[in-house]
């Protein structure tokens, strides 16, 4: 007996679909690290293609087989040749990909030593069209304290965890470990796993010493990424999770590079 492919039945309502397929597959991924060479983590992927209108439905099977044909690569090294083969595979012109990870790094107790694992959550979204597309993200945890607070304090001054989220485009390859550094270097401090009483009190003063608004951590971060060569276009978001107020600080600066050097040129 012959199943009928009903997926690839003509549709007669002209619609073309932009994206569908397959969310929240959990699945093993290795990653570059820049300290080990290799990390191995768990991310959540979203894979899509463009459905062209004369298509009823996709064959959704087909983006487990071409994706776990690479569970034993370095997806982000292969993501093009990944899309290459879900286009060819589902008889797309476009196909999308995002994956979602914590990424661990080792970290030493500014003051006791100790050191222990923090984790990061970590993001690469990359299509194909006629031009293969890569971004890739970091959301990195850090303390800001209010500059405000600071100045109209007798003692004291309240501060937050904020959370950094920063995305670029590159032609050079980039490391997370140094878009995590932008981050936590403009901030009032980093943030760590494991603190001894010595080390919360390095972490507090520091944070008292180096105040920074929301819009301060946004602006320090452009600055580092439009001095960086690599980065053709960034988005840089900080948001503080105020502790004196029932609401969040937010700020989000985007960038395209390339317009800015083509305007130059």
């Amino acid at each position: 007996m012959i199943n009928k492919d009903v997926q690839s039945e003509n549709d007669k309502r002209n619609i073309t679909i932009d994206k569908v397929g397959v969310k929240n597959i959990k699945y093993p991924i290795i990653v570059e690290d820049k300290e080990n060479k290799l990390q191995h983590t768990i991310a959540d992927i979203d894979i899509f293609v463009e459905l062209p209108h004369h298509h009823r439905g996709t064959h959704m099977s087909r983006f487990l087989e071409v994706l776990h044909k690479y569970r034993d690569e370095t997806l982000i090294d292969n993501l093009e040749a990944f899309l290459q083969d879900i286009n060819k595979a589902l008889n797309s012109n476009s196909s999308f990909v995002k994956l979602s990870f914590p990424y661990f790094l080792k970290k030493t107790a500014p003051v006791s030593q100790y050191s222990s694992l923090m984790d990061y959550e970590c993001l690469f979204e990359a299509s194909l069209n006629k031009e293969f597309n890569l971004m890739i993200g970091v959301k990195v945890p850090v303390t800001s304290l209010c500059p405000c607070s600071k100045e109209i304090s007798r003692y004291g001054a309240h501060n937050q965890r904020s959370y950094v989220t920063i995305k670029v485009s590159y032609n050079k390859f980039v490391w997370l470990e140094e878009l995590i550094k932008y981050a936590e270097e403009s901030a009032s401090c980093e943030i760590y796993s494991l603190l001894k009483r010595p080390d919360e009190k390095y972490v507090t003063e520091k944070a008292y010493d180096h105040p920074v608004f929301v819009e301060d951590i946004v602006r320090d971060i452009t600055l580092k990424l439009n001095n960086d060569d690599r980065i053709d276009w960034f988005s840089v978001e900080s948001e503080n999770m105020e502790s004196i107020h029932n609401h969040s600080a937010y700020a989000l600066i985007e960038r395209d590079k390339r317009k800015n050097k083509n305007i130059n040129e």
